[in-house]
């Protein structure tokens, strides 16, 4: 298995056309941090087809970045139906993603994840992407099921086995479970 953390923003528009909204950043790694040439070969077919693909020697800190943000505004976004710069731009939405994300934070620290992006900085990176809807917003304005457990409900697994407090982390994924619930009884 080879690491990689999809960056570029997207809205699936219609079956089979994607909306490329920003980004072109792959990184690709070992999960073990080792160098090899498999990793090599991927990103050197990612970076021929005109993508940023660096390989990292900590894939593992960079997929917790990417979840960090996506655990926080995807349900955020689904709840209150509000864009990334909506959510960053309000400012009792950057509280709350500001919170979220510290919870987290603190999680990865237990399990020696560091993020090379301080949290305000990665708030500020997601209000750059602008009015763009989340993938749960999506999924939510489409009726698709939303990944509710595999973003927020691993990080919270997690916190119960570091005992490490949540409040924040499962009062979103509490309301987030029955907005899932409500759509699905009414489908």
């Amino acid at each position: 298995m080879v690491g990689c953390v999809v960056y570029p923003a997207a809205e699936l528009v219609a079956p089979g056309v994607i909306k490329h909204v920003e980004g072109n950043r792959f990184p690709v790694g070992e999960p073990n941090g080792t160098p090899s040439e498999r990793v090599a070969r991927v990103a050197a077919c990612f970076v021929a087809a005109g993508l940023k693909s660096p390989v990292l020697e900590d894939i593992r800190s960079e997929i917790w970045l990417k979840l960090w943000g996506n655990m926080t505004f995807n349900p955020i976004s689904a709840l209150s139906r509000a864009t990334l710069a909506g959510i960053c731009q309000y400012p009792p939405g950057r509280d709350l993603a500001a919170g979220m994300m510290a919870e987290a934070q603190a999680v990865a620290h237990k399990l020696g994840i560091t993020f090379r992006v301080p949290l305000e900085k990665r708030i500020a990176g997601a209000e750059k992407v602008g009015h763009h809807k989340t993938s749960m917003l999506q999924d939510v304005e489409a009726g698709r099921p939303l990944e509710i457990d595999a973003l927020l409900g691993t990080v919270i697994e997690l916190a119960r086995l570091t005992d490490t407090p949540t409040p924040r982390l499962d009062t979103v994924y509490a309301l987030t479970t029955l907005l899932a619930q409500s759509y699905a009884q009414s489908a």
